[in-house]
């Protein structure tokens, strides 16, 4: 069997495959070009270094993550669509939790100005456009959000939910619902 020609691409698959499979600390340089079966200075006519291939993987994520955000959001309003949204982020991170632990880290400036990057927030600011939340209150609602998301998924993952009932399940659908309310209660601006 021929093996695929390196490319940058390739690499950052190959990089996000490993990561999905043994976690992000390890892809490495040298464990890349084991799974592509090169010497590991072949990598870098692809790419710069270790974070510029850890931020590659980001961005293939945040590529990934805003497509399966813009379908499932499409065409639905306030509950539904936040519910869509969270559930899209929910079943991406079981199913890539390499590529998902890459959004969790400080990422570079390649990754942060990325295309990619940019697309990644359209689908959240739709729902939040549903809401009529203001667009200078936008970025606390995002980060509201995005707290409640990479905090659930991040403790569901590590299995800090998993020894006491309810089961994350029963709670998932309950908290998205209080986001819902919240969200929906966002303008009545209570005092700071």
């Amino acid at each position: 069997m021929s093996r695929p020609a390196l490319t940058a691409s390739t690499v950052i698959r190959t990089a996000a495959d490993l990561a999905d499979s043994s976690g992000l600390t390890a892809v490495t340089l040298s464990a890349v070009a084991r799974e592509l079966d090169v010497r590991t200075p072949s990598l870098y006519g692809h790419v710069r270094d270790l974070a510029a291939l850890r931020d590659g993987i980001t961005i293939l994520a945040l590529g990934e993550l805003s497509d399966r955000a813009g379908e499932a959001v499409a065409g639905r309003a306030r509950r539904d669509a936040l519910t869509a949204l969270c559930e899209v982020h929910r079943d991406y991170a079981r199913r890539y939790p390499g590529r998902w632990e890459s959004l969790q880290r400080r990422a570079g400036e390649a990754a942060v100005r990325s295309d990619e990057a940019a697309r990644s927030s359209r689908a959240l600011a739709a729902v939040l456009r549903g809401y009529g939340i203001a667009e200078e209150d936008r970025v606390h609602a995002t980060r509201l959000i995005s707290s409640f998301l990479n905090g659930f998924l991040h403790l569901e993952h590590v299995g800090a939910f998993a020894h006491s009932a309810p089961s994350a399940d029963e709670s998932w659908t309950p908290l998205i619902h209080r986001l819902d309310v919240l969200l929906t209660t966002w303008s009545e601006k209570a005092a700071p």
